[in-house]
């Protein structure tokens, strides 16, 4: 243990609190726009990389180059599917989502926004929506919350379930206080540190590092390009998630304005392009440092360990921190995704029959980030839960799968209405489950065939019920032709 890099660990951690109790103050006036969305002030900057870090879990520091690193170039197949996906969300998709959200009653959340899109007065929309986000967003907080545990643990010798209480009290306490202002500003942060961290720790490994010679040898796995076909397919099946992701997406929704959103979308790309690159070579460069090391596979350490061979404590500890930084930026944008479905969604037209005030949202909406935290917390605490790499996997499969292509319908397919997108997301998430329960074996990455299915169910079931009204017709134009 290097005592330099808990003294920056633990002052990262107190950044990140500040930055929470700043803009509690700051916004303690402000209601569930504010809470939820920011009022729709994020600039580009802070937009971009709010929506990158969100995205970038520790995953793609722990999860990503161990799996390039144990399992071959098979896996160079994800983060080129991810960053075609994520390039065409921000070409295709957030310019209209931004437009359509505004026309749609000024709609803050994605379920909202769906519902709002046809004019639905059912509400079964919001609840089916709401029920998916907290199945998937409790499992990809899970996620988050153990690679903290992990990190703590391998690194200063905490105790791992010291570790993720100790994370789940920094996410929760930030985002219970600060919302989404304080959520987008730490992201902002955590990403120019993850990006940093991607950049250092492979160009000093190349010079520092001596080659072990083990995975030298063209004939072995890791050497030879010629993927599975299986590989390739489901590697470039994780783009899809981006269509569907709910705290990548609402992103696109908060941005000041249209020109704004277009500087955002090409740092966004260029962002995740240089993280996604990194991480390959991370894996890449580190399987012919290190060899083949079974424990360091099994705990997805390659990152880790790879930066404390090479850099002193203090640096290490700032480089490590991104780690850190990426758990948080994505458990903190899931915790609110999942909280202003409830609060916003449920409980607001629900429960309280739309006589809630803004404030008493804002509050409930707290409570169940909580909550939320809470119960990811005891699935990251269990054994058996799976590794950070499975977990993420399956909760950005069921996400993709369940609201890709009805997004995608709906602000593309003008006579798309109700009835298309209650089916879209409920086969699009039955078939994504099914798949893993009863297909997993097949290799094939279960978002490809929730995606399809909830395509052809969406399309179906909107050409049986017929065209949509006349009003809903008007609004699609209107948010077509709509300019800020």
């Amino acid at each position: 243990m290097k005592s330099a890099e808990v003294i920056v660990f633990i002052l990262y951690l107190l950044c990140m609190l500040g930055i929470g109790i700043f803009f509690f103050i700051k916004d303690r006036k402000g209601g569930e726009k504010t809470f939820f969305l920011g009022d729709r002030k994020m600039g580009a900057w802070v937009g971009a990389l709010s929506a990158g870090a969100s995205d970038m879990s520790a995953w793609v520091l722990m999860g990503l180059p161990t799996s390039v690193y144990a399992f071959g170039l098979g896996k160079i197949w994800i983060p080129v599917g991810l960053v075609a996906g994520y390039t065409a969300s921000w070409l295709l998709e957030a310019p209209r989502l931004r437009r359509f959200s505004i026309v749609s009653g000024d709609a803050i959340t994605i379920p909202q926004y769906l519902s709002n899109r046809f004019l639905a007065k059912s509400k079964a929309l919001q609840v089916i929506c709401a029920v998916v986000f907290l199945l998937a967003y409790t499992v990809y907080a899970a996620s988050s919350i153990k690679a903290c545990g992990t990190l703590f643990h391998k690194v200063i010798g905490m105790d791992p379930m010291t570790a993720m209480y100790l994370a789940v009290f920094i996410i929760v306490g930030y985002t219970f206080m600060g919302g989404f202002s304080a959520v987008c500003w730490t992201d902002f942060f955590q990403g120019m540190l993850i990006l940093g961290a991607m950049l250092f720790a492979p160009v000093f490994a190349l010079f520092v590092l001596e080659f072990s010679g083990e995975a030298i040898d063209p004939a072995s796995h890791f050497w030879n390009p010629a993927a599975d076909w299986r590989d390739i397919v489901s590697g470039l099946a994780w783009g899809l998630g981006y269509f569907g992701m709910p705290h990548i997406i609402i992103r696109f929704m908060s941005i000041s304005s249209q020109k704004t959103l277009k500087r955002s979308a090409w740092i966004g790309i260029a962002w995740t392009l240089l993280i996604l690159t990194f991480a390959a070579l991370i894996g890449i460069i580190g399987r012919l440092d290190f060899g083949m090391d079974a424990d360091m596979a099994k705990n997805e350490l390659v990152f880790v360990q790879m930066v404390r061979r090479i850099f002193p404590g203090v640096i290490s500890g700032i480089l490590l921190s991104a780690v850190l930084a990426a758990s948080m930026s994505t458990a903190d944008s899931q915790l609110l995704s999942a909280s202003s479905s409830l609060a916003s969604d449920v409980y607001k037209p629900i429960v309280r029959k739309n006589r809630a005030s803004d404030r008493e949202l804002m509050w409930v909406g707290r409570f169940v980030v909580l909550a939320v935290a809470l119960v990811a917390l005891v699935i990251a605490a269990n054994p058996n839960s799976g590794s950070i790499m499975g977990l993420v996997e399956n909760a950005w499969g069921l996400f993709g799968a369940a609201f890709g292509p009805t997004i995608l319908l709906s602000l593309f397919w003008r006579k798309f209405n109700f009835a298309g997108a209650v089916a879209g997301i409920l086969v699009g998430a039955g078939v994504d489950i099914c798949w893993i329960i009863f297909l997993k074996d097949t290799g094939v990455y279960e978002i490809l065939p929730g995606f399809a299915a909830g395509a052809v169910a969406a399309f179906a079931a909107a050409k049986i019920a017929g065209p949509p009204s006349e009003a809903v017709l008007k609004q699609y134009d209107a948010a077509v032709a709509y300019d800020d």
